[in-house]
């Protein structure tokens, strides 16, 4: 009886810490709402090394749960491509292709073509994942196809444009992962009212002054709703001229009158990102990497969504961001904040790359860089507003930092997607590393207890039990049942 209640009822107990075998609630309210049937077809080779052996399992037990908790909506079949040829050309012709692996028998190394793929069909329409990669990203790539074919209309978000914002083309890895969930588009606030047919706008890096009537357009999108992510440079730093500034478009003043206090200082910290520069050495003029404290790395962020499972963004020539919300229907909240070891720059100022950084320079800690406010920002309706101080870090360079693309792609899910999907995107577990400050003894030390100390726990009850049984067998065998 229990077996055939398990067959029937699948569950299973879950004790990692990023609970990668628990279906998060947003998978769960996409699949007890499907109407039409789902049909996953998961194209896996039979013979996989042992290194990736458990992946099928894992996917199969996966299937398992989106079949039970879609009440049969979600069927599955597992096949393996590698029977025949002409079974393998036709998995290579719907999107999935091989990947090469080397392995070893009987002394011998061989190529295997190992399929990892799945294609998931909503009648006509199909979503393939050529590669199911292992860990919490299987749900989540599981889950996003099921939206994309069960969503008709995709929110629209837009990109505005025509204040020397950066060429979207530098955008290309934000816009290649938000284009799987939503329609972009860029938008020209001197036309208007075009945001009506927008979710959310994405403000990034403006170089030039807003006109009073763009600003006005933007107050008219948040009264309607609307939700804004800012990304906003206050100063500027050249490189090139060694020249620190302070830059106004006008979108500084109009953050501030709706809560956000950016102040036009340069941020600095000890944790941070490096920039090449042409340094003296004794073998000559050579370009090396340098700790450049004008790229703020962040590793302190409070939780929330926009946040969950990022480890760190390095950001360009920052200013700090504060929130402060005017009225008692709005909150608001830090995002980011410097390390314990940071400062402030006012400008102008002369940018000196073979300066000499003392601890003198770093005495506030904690500076926060980025904020968000939802509630009554503009009029009655409920509206969202992301605000980074620095519109650089998606761009060209930084967007291809993974966290960097996490940062800005977390922001606008949290602001334009209601079926908190954000939660599956970073669902996973932080790296939890031996803290910094322990010497190399104490390093040395904690990492052999933790690997002896389970195997002496385990003897150590062993030998425990194996005298407590001996004592009773002493004391059966002196007993006497003569009587």
């Amino acid at each position: 009886m229990l077996n055939v209640l398990a067959y029937k009822y699948f569950f299973r107990l879950d004790f990692t810490g990023d609970k990668r075998y628990t279906l998060s609630q947003s998978t769960k309210d996409i699949l007890t709402g499907l109407d039409d049937p789902i049909t996953i077809s998961a194209y896996f080779t039979e013979e996989l090394p042992d290194s990736l052996g458990p992946l099928k399992e894992d996917f199969r037990d996966l299937l398992y749960e989106y079949q039970t908790n879609s009440d049969g909506q979600v069927v599955f079949e597992f096949i393996n491509p590698n029977e025949d040829e002409a079974k393998e050309q036709e998995v290579q012709q719907l999107g999935i292709a091989p990947l090469i692996l080397q392995t070893r028998e009987n002394d011998k190394a061989s190529q295997l073509r190992a399929y990892l793929g799945a294609i998931i069909k909503k009648g006509a329409q199909q979503e393939i994942i050529p590669v199911v990669q292992p860990g919490a990203s299987m749900e989540y790539e599981l889950t996003k196809s099921i939206k994309r074919l069960t969503v008709s209309d995709k929110p629209k978000v837009g990109f505005i444009r025509g204040h020397g914002e950066p060429d979207i083309r530098s955008l290309g890895p934000v816009l290649q992962e938000l284009s799987t969930l939503y329609e972009l588009d860029t938008l020209d606030l001197n036309v208007p009212n075009a945001w009506t047919e927008f979710k959310t706008l994405v403000l990034l890096a403006p170089a030039d002054s807003l006109p009073l009537f763009h600003l006005e357009q933007l107050d008219q999108f948040l009264a309607s709703g609307g939700r804004l992510l800012a990304g906003v440079n206050a100063v500027e730093g050249d490189l090139n001229q060694g020249r620190l500034i302070t830059q106004t478009t006008g979108v500084e003043s109009w953050l501030n009158d709706k809560g956000f206090v950016i102040t036009p200082v340069f941020v600095t910290d000890v944790s941070s990102g490096q920039v090449q520069a042409r340094q003296q050495t004794s073998f000559g003029v050579m370009t090396v990497p340098m700790d450049f404290y004008y790229f703020p790395t962040l590793i302190n962020f409070p939780e929330h969504p926009i946040t969950q499972g990022i480890e760190s963004v390095t950001l360009v020539f920052a200013s700090p961001v504060e929130v402060n919300p005017k009225d008692s229907s709005v909150t608001g909240g830090i995002l980011a904040t410097t390390s314990e070891r940071s400062g402030k720059i006012s400008p102008p100022s002369f940018l000196d790359l073979q300066k000499q950084w003392t601890e003198a320079d770093f005495p506030e800690r904690d500076i926060p860089v980025a904020a968000y406010m939802e509630g009554k920002i503009q009029g009655e309706a409920e509206s969202k507003i992301v605000v980074i101080g620095d519109g650089d870090f998606a761009v060209g360079q930084g967007s291809q930092a993974e966290d960097n693309l996490s940062f800005i792609v977390n922001a606008v899910d949290w602001l334009t997607d209601d079926t908190g999907l954000i939660e599956l995107r970073t669902k996973g577990i932080n790296s939890r590393p031996i803290e910094k400050q322990l010497t190399d003894g104490e390093r040395a030390t904690m990492k052999y207890l933790l690997f002896f100390l389970p195997i002496l726990i385990i003897i150590g009850f062993g030998v425990v039990r194996m005298q407590i049984r001996k004592s009773q067998r002493v004391k059966w065998m002196q007993e006497d049942y003569s009587a």
